[in-house]
């Protein structure tokens, strides 16, 4: 930045000269502080001039402060100039001021001093000092000290000097520096090119111009500040005056003193105490005729930061004792001369005021603290103390009263102008009733300063003053709508992570927020109508959305929950449940939004531990379950089921919801943790628990409960390593006992129930449940094995209420038992199996008699991998003795006869597999008979011996089943599972049979003789459709040689035809054709969908491999097989069913035909 030349400018030049022409015969290089009276008018006018134009523009204030500095600078550097014989050559192109500087006679110190002291200039020459080393600093002060007491010493030097010392005090004012190409920097960087050639100044504030030594003037004995300043001030106090000037300069010394000795880091104050005294310093300059204004504010907040803060200046010279004697020696002096007598107590002095407040902060500071004798040396402390309270006893005058409108006008204007510590300053004006008083000012500035409220404490005041004006008993309808706005709009701008900490300060207040009591009908239908469109947004927009689009989601919900948390999860609850694939959207949202939990309240880990431990016993002593309060939004769910029954696909919706919710997420970055919106706790402890009983509830309360227990168990929770697993909040052993009784009772699911009885179980609940039994006994396994002394007593417990239930039922709880208890079986079972004793005991059960031993031992296998594979390994049986392996396969049929109907798929699958090892291993002997065969074919069906007797031993036992002494054990449900667990042997068998022949490819069914592609009449190509080894190396031996050897390739065709059992698989595939269709004719009602699907599965797969292998079946087998399919199928009573099954029939026909 380069100084321009234009007419103010010149105006400025050539006042100077004019007045350097007063000076005659002398010149102002050699002016006397006396003479600038006669020769200040030129000079004082042109600058009168030219800031009177200056206030015609936009911001008069801030340029006649600008011109003041241009002038205060372009003197200065004028006259250390001279001082340092700068050269013209390169100052025109290196000196920014030189076009000025240049036009401007010579000038002298008195010169420079006196334009400080007319245009009251102290700020502006404080802050250019400041852009000083120290040393150049006390060097300047020497010579306004030096100026300041010759002769005439006038209270208008002491004010300059005073009023410099403060300003350097109170240090920059940013407000007024203009960064890197500001006049400051630009003075900092020539004074430091005038001064040393070889030492730069950097425009930053902590490098600053290390002048040498010999430029200092001789006169200055010391480079401490203080030492000067109160130097100064003790030689001239008999030319003070005046009791402002005492008081004032007074006020000074003492904040001198207090900021370099008595703290060593800067004094917060709170911000109550801040108004406070804001407001008492307003209202005294408000009578002594100043008006209130930002700047006026601005200036009393520096004074205040300034007392405040540790002197950059620390004395390096002087003292403690030395400085506070000086101190009081001119208090002394001056009150002897009456000069400390404050004014009337209807407008109490400003300087007063000040004085008090230093004096108060001085003996409240060397109360305090202990000061060392080193520092007080030949100085009576306690009689400088005491002098110090008699002074402030003098000065006392009539407290001034803060009223509440004073402070709300400052603290109005200071939020309005982001002046210091406004944020504070919004916080108790958003928290004290008290400012709230004058609502127009009160709701005018929180509008037009949103920002300065987005602070998570100042909005959650915010919050709590406008709850107590909608419940209070003069409610103004507009103003509280309007203010819930600005609230709104206010918490809307927040970061996510601020608005979870809202919503949880929100859900402490209230759960309802701001409709906790009732409010203006106005308010609510307002807030009813953005609840609406926010909904229906998010709900318009999909379940497929961006990100941007989720943050937009996101934050219309945040905003409706600030207002009322409850209302805005319920509405989350109904989308997510009723609205088709909603609860994906929603659940997201609400990941993002864990405030709505509400606050959490942590326990100290052991002490936690200990109390769910100690719960969990009394819960036990008591026979009850303990349920815990849950989260807003299961009660909200809660209250949705309870007014409006679920569909199917609403309820699977519903647990989809909810095991989103429980999946522990990253809600806000930068969290250690993930955590979940809806900890599994809660779910069990709301939904689950309180359904989970054996009395009057529904089925459906049941099931969903059992869902929704599987889910929380089978969600993946981040447990601390020290933290007990979160079932244990739950009750677990009661849980673990309700569970087991509604397994055993769930074992004879197809019986006639008593009347009155509720529940209806159906498989698939049977199932889940047995699953959830045993993950939650895993669970509570690992916790007891952990600490078993600990949990003996509920583990005790739990055992001895078994008692009552269905031996089987105990397995499923073995990792709960441990170590602790033998496994308890039918004393039956010991007959027919090697068990050892010391882990088996047996029982005598009613219903488990002589010769039930296997019925036992198929029920022990269909329970668990693990007891299949002991029963199995253990089961006693001589294969030597023919009569006990016939003995052995009829007394399995029965038992299998038994079991099947009360089998889960998964215990059915299980069973699958002991019936395969057991035909495998030769133990159970099942003959195979042709009833459904009129002659014996010519083919080996050794390798599928194990499917063949698998489905005859399943015949025989549906034919035992639908005899007519076992037809009355199965309702309608009972046969329909029957079928379906029949339908499921078969799919395992057709798939079996298939694993060993697979389908060739549509590519590999062609196995080429020669390059070129082969007349249709040369060679059959399904009958190579699998490679041989033989045929793979003759295929290398190249064409030529090939195709010399056509009989050659042929026989290996033949050969490999003759190897791929397709005939055999036909027939395995009619087999069991036969069987499901006997059985269907068999079981009541004949209308077994899942038998009719798996005979057309059997004839799909019949017909493909007629396709693949032609030669597996010729013309006269293919219409024989239709023939007798078709005949079998007769026997159906559906004829729905017999007609796609007979048309499915007649599309068997072999492509060898």
């Amino acid at each position: 930045m380069t100084l321009v030349m234009n007419r103010d400018l010149a105006v400025l030049q050539g006042a100077f000269v004019l007045a350097d022409k007063l000076c005659l015969p002398s010149s102002l290089s050699s002016l006397q502080k006396a003479d600038w009276s006669r020769v200040a008018h030129p000079v004082l006018e042109a600058l009168k001039d030219i800031c009177r134009q200056e206030e015609l523009s936009s911001h008069p204030t801030t340029t006649n402060v600008s011109w003041i500095k241009k002038v205060v600078c372009v003197v200065w550097l004028k006259l250390l100039a001279r001082e340092t014989g700068e050269d013209v050559e390169t100052s025109w192109r290196e000196n920014p001021f030189f076009a000025l500087q240049n036009g401007l006679p010579e000038v002298n110190h008195v010169v420079l001093l006196e334009l400080l002291k007319s245009m009251e200039a102290a700020q502006i020459f404080a802050n250019f000092l400041l852009y000083l080393p120290q040393a150049q600093i006390c060097a300047e002060l020497a010579r306004l000290v030096e100026h300041m007491k010759s002769s005439p010493i006038g209270e208008d030097d002491v004010r300059l000097f005073t009023e410099v010392w403060w300003e350097l005090w109170k240090g920059r004012d940013e407000k007024m520096m203009g960064g890197e190409d500001g006049i400051e920097t630009m003075f900092a960087r020539q004074f430091s090119h005038l001064s040393s050639k070889s030492s730069r100044v950097s425009p930053q504030a902590a490098k600053r111009l290390k002048l040498d030594p010999s430029d200092l003037p001789a006169s200055s004995p010391t480079t401490d500040v203080l030492y000067i300043l109160l130097h100064a001030l003790k030689d001239i106090k008999d030319h003070l005056s005046s009791t402002d000037l005492c008081l004032q300069a007074l006020s000074i010394c003492l904040d001198a003193f207090y900021t370099n000795f008595l703290i060593s880091e800067a004094v917060i104050l709170p911000p109550k105490e801040k108004l406070h005294i804001l407001s008492k310093v307003i209202s005294i300059r408000e009578r002594n005729g100043e008006k209130l204004s930002p700047e006026l504010i601005r200036e009393t907040l520096s004074d205040l930061h300034a007392s405040h803060t540790p002197a950059q200046f620390q004395s390096s010279r002087m003292k403690l004792g030395e400085a506070l004697k000086i101190i009081t020696g001119l208090a002394q002096f001056w009150q002897s001369s009456g000069l400390l007598t404050t004014c009337d107590d209807t407008n109490p002095s400003f300087a007063a005021f000040k004085l008090v407040q230093s004096v108060q902060r001085v003996l409240t500071a060397l109360e305090k603290i202990e000061v060392p004798e080193t520092l007080t040396e030949n100085v009576d402390l306690e009689a400088e103390k005491s002098m110090l309270r008699g002074l402030l006893e003098s000065l006392a005058f009539l407290s001034i009263e803060n009223t509440p409108e004073v402070n709300a006008r400052v603290t109005t204007i200071i939020i309005s102008h982001r002046l210091d510590d406004y944020q504070n300053l919004a916080l108790l004006f958003a928290s004290e009733e008290s400012l709230a008083v004058c609502d127009e000012h009160w709701m005018e500035c929180l509008e037009k300063n949103q920002a300065a409220f987005q602070q998570c404490d100042t909005l959650i005041k915010l919050t709590s003053a406008l709850m107590r004006k909608l419940h209070s008993k003069s409610v103004n309808e507009s103003q509280c709508r309007k203010l819930m706005k600005v609230v709104a709009d206010i918490f809307t701008a927040l970061s996510l992570k601020d608005k979870n900490k809202v919503l949880t300060a929100m859900m402490r207040l209230s759960s309802r927020g701001f409709f906790g009591c009732s409010v203006p009908s106005a308010v609510n239908d307002r807030f009813e109508q953005e609840l609406n469109m926010a909904f229906n947004c998010i709900v318009q927009g999909g379940g497929g959305v961006s990100q941007s689009n989720l943050n937009t989601a996101v934050s219309l919900v945040a905003r409706v929950a600030f207002q009322n948390p409850e209302a805005a999860l319920r509405a989350c609850c109904h989308s997510a449940v009723f609205n088709k694939h909603g609860f994906a959207l929603i659940a997201k949202i609400l990941q993002q939004l864990p405030g709505l939990t509400g606050p959490g309240e942590r326990k100290d880990e052991a002490q936690s531990e200990e109390e769910d431990r100690q719960e969990a016993m009394e819960s036990v002593a008591e026979g009850k379950d303990a349920v815990r309060g849950g989260s807003l939004l299961c009660s909200c769910l809660q209250e949705m089921m309870k007014n409006k029954p679920l569909s199917a696909s609403e309820k699977e919706q519903f647990l989809k919801y909810l095991g989103l919710l429980m999946m522990p997420v990253m809600a806000v970055e930068g969290e250690e943790r993930k955590q979940s919106f809806l900890p599994p706790q809660e779910v069990v402890n709301m939904f689950v628990l309180p359904n989970l009983s054996s009395v009057g509830q529904s089925c459906f309360d049941i099931e969903l409960s059992l869902q929704l227990l599987h889910t929380a168990l089978s969600v993946d929770i981040q447990e601390a390593d020290s933290s007990s697993h979160w079932v244990l909040h739950c009750s677990p052993f009661p849980l673990l006992y309700v569970l087991a009784e509604l397994d055993s009772q769930s074992l004879r699911c197809w019986e006639k129930l008593p009347e009155g009885t509720v529940h209806h179980w159906s498989m698939e609940t049977k199932e889940l449940l047995a699953v959830v039994l045993t993950t939650l006994g895993k669970v509570v396994g690992a916790e007891v094995a952990a600490a078993p002394s600990t949990w003996s007593r509920p583990l005790f417990w739990l055992y001895n209420k078994m008692e009552g239930l269905d031996w089987t039922v105990r397995f499923h709880l073995k990792p709960v038992w441990g170590e602790h208890f033998k496994n308890e079986v039918p004393s039956s079972l010991l007959t027919v199996c090697d068990l050892p004793e010391q882990e088996w005991s047996g029982l005598d059960l009613p219903q488990y008699g002589p010769g039930t031993g296997l019925l036992a031992w198929m029920e022990c296998c269909s329970i668990s991998d693990s007891l299949q594979s002991t029963m199995l390994s253990h089961l006693s049986l001589d294969q030597r003795r023919l009569d006990h392996v016939r003995m052995f396969s009829k007394g399995l049929l029965v038992a299998l006869t038994q079991t099947l109907p009360w089998c889960s798929v998964s215990q059915w699958a299980r069973l699958l597999r002991v019936l395969r090892e057991l035909i495998t291993s030769g133990r159970l002997h099942v003959p195979f008979s042709l009833e459904y065969v009129d002659y014996l074919p010519l083919l080996d069906l050794r390798r599928f011996s194990s499917e063949l007797r698998l489905s005859v031993l399943l015949l025989r036992v549906l034919q035992l089943l639908c005899g007519s002494s076992c037809s009355d054990w199965l309702s309608a449900y009972g046969w329909a599972h029957v079928g379906r667990l029949y339908a499921y042997a078969v799919r395992e068998m057709i798939n079996s049979t298939r694993a060993k022949l697979p389908l060739p490819s549509s590519g590999a069914l062609t196995v080429p003789a020669s390059p070129k592609t082969p007349a249709p009449g040369d060679s059959n190509p399904s009958c190579s459709s699998i490679k041989s080894p033989k045929l793979s190396r003759d295929s290398e031996k190249g064409p030529k040689q090939e195709e010399c050897s056509p009989l050659k390739s042929k026989e290996s065709q033949v050969e490999k035809e003759e190897s791929v059992p397709s005939q055999e698989v036909l027939f395995v595939l009619s087999q069991l054709f036969c069987h499901v269709q006997h059985i269907q004719v068999m079981m009541p009602g004949g209308q077994c969908e899942p038998l009719f699907l798996s005979s057309l599965e059997i004839l799909s797969h019949y017909e493909a491999i007629m396709a693949a292998f032609p030669d597996s079946s010729s013309a006269l087998e293919s219409d024989n097989t239709r023939h007798f399919f078709s005949t079998i199928t007769d026997n159906l009573e559906n004829q729905e069913m017999k007609a796609v099954l007979q048309q499915k029939i007649a599309q068997l026909v072999s492509s060898a035909a």
